[in-house]
């Protein structure tokens, strides 16, 4: 009786192997290169995810293979994010063109400032509230104790990797693009409410409602994009898809166009609303459908770019650790982190101008001498200078990797403007249609700025998706009081633009603030990993420094590494 012979792997068997492990094929070839699903709703395959992550440990590519895979992220993934961002600012915008006419003022019953000044900070009270449970990842923080880690959002992000999940949340098969869909569906069918409601308490929930569909928006496309690109990359990313500039010089030039529009059932400004609302909800079925949620189950790619995409950020700071925060210890760790409150601060700062002059720009132009109609065509100018400095600020920022300088400098351009409002827009027009581009170029600069700054500060995932949530929540509770700022228009709202300026004087200060911690603290940690490779103990109060949070497990490369760990360095 013979014993049955066991099949050994060949040479040439052990060399494909090998060579499809190089490629980042081989895993992914086990389990199928298209995700596994029941239906269009139903979860995303863990299977594929984890031979994704698998595959991106030993995938090797050239630099020119990388730039071909961030191409074809930036040709599928940010056309679809830059034109749903354009409707968002459109539909929440549009209000501040149609305030010039008159039939509107009379249609809702602004007979005063203070009416006026109620109605755009009212937006923000839903905004505020929902912001973070209607982000995905802070509506995971938040529901305590839990065990819910959804793959969707949660688990593939960086290498953390998918052995290591014991919980799986059905119920969350395609977050992204869903939160996405039901926002820009509500808040466009809000937008449209606005052609044929009437009176001034129609005027406030209407508005309230825009700011609950919106609520979650914006965060949520900062941290989707995280998803997708490298630390280094983010800011010039942002800058390209949320900034309102590019969707004011369109907006302006519409609404040039549109009040003039006039029928027996829509005048001019029911046009405005109408036309702008419609894209919204169109382009809210279009993402649902075709917004790919994650580098591994992306169908634009092909394996081997796959396990690129996947691999490019995994590399984009190690060491890495296994495992990671709870949604829990992420708000906690939040709360104490001092950064999170210094972000807070920058961002309501400069929020205050925003949240203004985005509404009060063609009220301020028409100040100065000009009709309704040119009002509007006039906003496009500075809207399109200003596209061209969050631009530019952006790919610098990237390009030298720094962040606290290029705020500050934006902060100043915008703090100069306001000055110049403040004490000549009365003497000079041109000196004050020129300051209304600093204002522009200055406040929208510092939103691609900030927020990436926040999300380059903050890890692990968990805490990194709260804390872009509890900025963005927290900084619009200030814009609820942001344009009661302008209630001196007998005065050309001089005191308004005073006020601004003081807040971005706090901004700069603030940012200075915190360039200078972070510098500081990677000095430290730089020092304490010399004395560990030294065989020096740490000193105990260094130690204490990072123990407000929970503690990373010591394990082999390959997670997620914290920001309370001295191997993480962080952006200045």
């Amino acid at each position: 009786m013979t014993a049955p012979s066991t099949s050994l792997p060949t040479s040439d068997e052990a060399q494909s192997a090998e060579h499809q492990k190089e490629l980042g094929t081989l895993h992914q070839s086990a389990v199928g290169i298209r995700a596994q699903r029941k239906h269009f709703f139903s979860p995303l395959d863990p299977a594929l995810a984890e031979a994704v992550h698998k595959d991106a440990e030993h995938v090797r590519y050239t630099p020119e293979e990388e730039r071909k895979v961030q191409r074809k992220i930036d040709n599928t993934v940010l056309p679809l994010i830059i034109v749903s961002y354009i409707f968002n600012q459109f539909d929440r915008t549009n209000i501040g063109n149609a305030h010039v006419i008159e039939a509107f003022n009379e249609n809702y019953g602004i007979t005063t400032n203070s009416k006026w000044t109620l109605a755009l900070g009212i937006f923000y009270v839903g905004y505020c509230l929902l912001e973070m449970p209607a982000n995905s990842k802070a509506a995971y923080a938040i529901k305590v104790q839990r065990k819910l880690i959804y793959l969707s959002t949660t688990a593939i992000h960086r290498g953390q990797q998918i052995v290591r999940l014991k919980y799986l949340w059905p119920g969350q098969p395609r977050s992204h693009s869903c939160s996405f869909f039901l926002s820009l569906t509500f808040w466009g069918l809000s937008s449209l409410s606005f052609v044929y409601a009437k009176g001034y308490a129609a005027l406030l929930v209407l508005r309230v409602l825009m700011g609950i569909g919106e609520a979650g928006y914006y965060a949520g496309m900062i941290y989707y994009l995280s998803f997708w690109y490298k630390r280094g990359e983010l800011a010039l990313r942002i800058s390209l898809v949320m900034t309102g500039t590019l969707p004011g010089a369109i907006g302006g030039l519409l609404a040039f166009g549109l009040v003039r529009a006039h029928t027996s059932h829509l005048t001019g400004w029911q046009f405005l609303f109408l036309i702008e609302a419609i894209p919204t909800i169109i382009m809210g079925i279009v993402i649902l459908l075709f917004l790919p949620s994650f580098p591994f189950s992306a169908s634009f790619l092909s394996p081997r770019e796959r396990a690129i995409a996947q691999a490019r950020l995994n590399r984009d700071h190690k060491p890495q650790s296994h495992g990671g925060m709870t949604g829990w210890q992420g708000f906690k760790a939040i709360i104490a982190d001092p950064n999170s409150w210094l972000f807070m601060v920058i961002y309501a700062s400069f929020n205050v101008g925003v949240a203004t002059v985005s509404y009060f720009l063609p009220t301020l132009i028409k100040g100065l001498g000009f009709s309704s109609i040119n009002a509007q065509g006039l906003t496009v100018a500075p809207y399109v200078v200003g596209w061209f400095m969050v631009f530019l600020q952006a790919w610098h920022s990237d390009r030298t990797k720094d962040r606290g300088y290029h705020i500050m400098f934006s902060a100043t351009l915008s703090l100069i403007g306001y000055i110049i409002l403040a004490t000549s827009v009365e003497k000079s027009i041109g000196a004050a249609y020129f300051a209304l581009f600093l204002v522009v170029g200055g406040n929208y600069s510092l939103f691609p700025l900030v927020m990436s700054w926040a999300a380059n500060t903050f890890s692990p995932t968990s805490k990194r998706g709260v804390g872009t949530a509890f900025i963005v929540s927290i900084s619009n509770c200030v814009s609820i009081a942001s344009p009661q700022v302008y209630f001196d228009p007998e005065d050309s709202f001089r005191k308004g633009h005073a006020i601004s300026a003081g807040c971005l004087a706090l901004c700069i200060l603030t940012a200075f603030a915190a360039r200078t911690r972070l510098s500081m603290m990677n000095a430290r940690n730089q020092r304490i990993l010399q004395e560990r490779s030294h065989g020096h103990e740490t000193s105990k109060e260094e130690e204490e420094k990072s123990s407000t949070e929970p503690k990373q497990a010591e394990v082999d490369d390959g997670g997620e590494i914290w920001d309370n760990d001295p191997r993480y360095v962080f952006m200045t």
